[in-house]
């Protein structure tokens, strides 16, 4: 083994959650290391090759939540950042050979609607409206320290005021409406308000991505919020945007901002332990045996991958292990990555459509359908081409610098896929899924399997063993009440710190939780500063 002179801070996966934090340490003077398994930075907001000459942002695919404070904070329109706001937002190709569209503006939706059904246009404006307000309360705890539920005396006193600051002048129907939308299922939600196939198709397309459950199961219903917090350089809400150079542009823009700060990066580096000695966070031990020390270490590993693999478990209390162990990840989607020799040609879609609006189109099947689908991946099962829930990105429609002129890249996120199958294997099945995925497609747009040039499978196995996402969940553990604000990672320890002191848990398995947000690296560099000031405060009356 070999030492290396040491850090202030060590980094440890370069995701852009673990850039986040980083950067903005370094911004703060810290001298700051991020160390990533992988070739290249970014986790799963990247943009990598998957055919020559043809980029795809093979895992993330859409910007819909990165926070406008981290944008501004490290300026990264000016390290190349650009995103242009999808339009419409979402899109559903329907088994009849049409099309319904959620437009920026509820009212054209509205008018969409309304073709099918006047009652529905009408409830659409009162959902859409309860949507916004409900997630404008939520808004404000997105970017706080969830509240510390273990504390006492005084503590206790303080935080009850800082959370009940955001009760002010809520009223009774909101507090029910907060309580629906946390607990409610969606199918329950979507049935009691709408009667037609194309309203509730385009309710159900903008909410259960890569969570478990069907759509009828309690705590189905909160994704139509989280849909709408604010995103994107002005904080707009329910902001969805293409990114310009792909998804991995967002992480190099962090890159940069972080670098010119003086932010260090290493690729190809992975961890083999964080180290520990009486209590205290001391570093990390490389794979090849290198030590790096440092005063503080942020994990931008999931919740599992960090407590259960790199730290010892002799480092850590009992009842903490097994708390990080009941975590429920077990992935339930997959993503398939296509490079096409034409445009798609979706059954409905308008001659005179726009680039953006060719750009989307989700294939959601029935709620009934859906539900019985995640039933059968919840056995192992893979569902058929029908019932298969896919959301498809032709990127390089509105960004032809992804592919060769005549080539076009479609990405498509697969719901319900399960990450341990019931028969087989994913090397075996991989394919079949691609198929089926292929079939699907071909319902509604009849030319893409024939025009198909290369195609990268990635199931939740891959997303496990390429990207590092413990049994391929996206988010590092379930979006779920239970996991979620004070109870995420894991209660008593929903503030970033972790029961070893310097080492602190940047990734998407803390609070908010997933999503190309930088949230809860923002929020961990924040809670690592304001505790090094403690410390500092603290040793020089402790000196004195």
């Amino acid at each position: 083994m070999t030492a290396t002179p040491g850090w202030d801070v060590i980094v440890v996966g370069a995701g852009h959650n673990g850039l986040t934090a980083g950067a903005l340490l370094a911004r703060a003077g810290l001298a700051t290391l991020v160390v990533e398994a992988r070739e290249a930075a970014g986790g799963c907001c990247v943009t990598e090759e998957i055919a020559p000459g043809c980029r795809a942002s093979t895992t993330s695919y859409i910007a819909s939540m990165l926070r406008p404070e981290v944008i501004r904070a490290l300026d990264l329109g000016a390290h190349g950042l650009r995103m242009v706001p999808c339009e419409p937002a979402l899109q559903v190709a329907l088994d009849d050979g049409e099309v319904v569209a959620d437009w920026n503006d509820p009212e054209r939706t509205a008018a969409g609607i309304a073709r099918y059904s006047p009652a529905d246009a009408r409830a659409f404006r009162q959902v859409h409206d309860e949507l916004r307000r409900l997630a404008a309360r939520l808004q404000p705890l997105f970017m706080e320290l969830p509240p510390d539920t273990r504390a006492t005396g005084v503590r206790r006193v303080s935080e009850a005021l800082r959370v009940g600051r955001h009760l002010r002048g809520l009223r009774g129907t909101d507090v029910e409406g907060l309580t629906r939308m946390l607990t409610g299922g969606l199918g329950q939600f979507i049935d009691e308000r709408f009667e037609s196939r194309p309203a509730k198709a385009l309710l159900l397309a903008n909410n259960l991505y890569g969570k478990h459950g069907g759509p009828y199961q309690p705590g189905t219903l909160i994704g139509l919020l989280f849909h709408l917090l604010t995103g994107g350089d002005d904080a707009v809400q329910g902001f969805f945007g293409h990114v310009m150079g792909g998804m991995g542009a967002i992480s190099d823009a962090i890159a940069a901002a972080g670098q010119a700060h003086g932010m260090r990066i290493r690729t190809g580096t992975p961890v083999a332990r964080i180290q520990v000695a009486r209590g205290r966070a001391q570093g990390v031990t490389l794979a090849s045996g290198e030590e790096l020390t440092a005063r503080v270490v942020l994990s931008g590993a999931d919740p599992k991958r960090t407590f259960l693999h790199l730290v010892d478990q002799a480092d850590l209390p009992r009842d903490f292990r097994a708390a990080v162990a009941g975590i429920t990840m077990d992935g339930p989607c997959a993503k398939v990555n296509l490079v096409l020799d034409a445009e798609p040609q979706v059954r409905g879609m308008p001659a005179d459509a726009a680039p953006g609006q060719r750009a989307l189109f989700t294939l959601p099947p029935d709620l009934a359908v859906a539900d019985a689908c995640y039933d059968r991946a919840k056995r192992g099962e893979l569902a058929g081409a029908e019932e298969l829930f896919v959301d498809c990105v032709v990127a390089s429609t509105v960004d032809p610098s992804l592919a060769p002129a005549g080539r076009h890249i479609m990405t498509c996120f697969v719901q319900y896929v399960p990450y341990r199958l019931a028969e087989g294997t994913w090397d075996r099945r991989r394919d079949e899924l691609g198929d089926r995925v292929l079939a699907r497609i071909g319902q509604f747009a009849p030319n893409v399997p024939g025009a198909v040039l290369a195609r990268q499978v990635l199931t939740p196995l891959d997303l496990e063993r390429t990207y590092g996402l413990t049994e391929g969940n996206i988010f590092h553990g379930d979006i779920q009440p239970g996991q979620l604000f004070h109870m995420r990672p894991v209660p008593g320890w929903a503030r970033y710190a972790t029961p070893v002191r310097g080492l602190y848990l940047c990734g998407a398995g803390a609070h908010p939780g997933g999503g190309v947000t930088g949230a809860p690296g923002y929020n961990a560099a924040h809670r690592v500063l304001a505790d090094l000031r403690r410390d500092r405060k603290y040793g020089r009356r402790r000196a004195a």
